[in-house]
């Protein structure tokens, strides 16, 4: 599944634009409006393309403080009871099953230290959580980011 230069053009101008819509991103790479629509149906297609939302700063929202929670949790069930009630709680913006000395780590926000406390006793309570250990993100000197990645898998 890879991506070629035209399909990294489109991605990389409809990510710095994202606004700019189908007819003004052909305009801008000089191939036609369909040419543009038939690819971003593709890529949407096989997976590239996973939505069109805006992105949502959870600082902007009062969620000031971010931390990542490593989870150990009981074998027997597996993963997919825990994953699906820690999706009930609105603080858990990720859960990722992971190698290593914990088997899930979440990233997780929460208003303030104390409520991180809140959010952390509530994932302790989902039924197959043994333990938990979290780190607080004091800062984010790289972002969440995708056209580096897009724009070396398009050659």
């Amino acid at each position: 599944m890879t991506i070629d230069q035209l399909d990294a053009r489109i991605v990389s101008l409809l990510t710095t634009e994202p606004r700019i819509g189908v007819l003004e991103c052909s305009r801008r790479l000089g191939v036609a409006r369909g040419t543009v629509q038939a690819r971003l149906d593709r890529l949407a297609a096989r997976g590239v393309i996973t939505g069109y939302g805006p992105d949502i700063d959870p600082a902007a929202l009062g969620f000031g403080v971010t931390a990542f929670v490593t989870l150990q949790i009981r074998q027997v069930a597996g993963h997919v009871p825990v994953a699906d009630q820690l999706a009930l709680i609105p603080e858990v913006l990720e859960a990722h099953t992971i190698t290593g000395s914990g088997d899930m780590l979440c990233r997780v926000v929460a208003r303030d230290n104390a409520d991180l406390q809140r959010v952390i006793d509530l994932i302790v309570d989902v039924q197959g959580v043994v333990r938990t250990s979290s780190v607080i993100a004091l800062d984010t000197p790289v972002s969440y980011r995708i056209l580096p990645l897009v724009r070396a898998a398009g050659g």
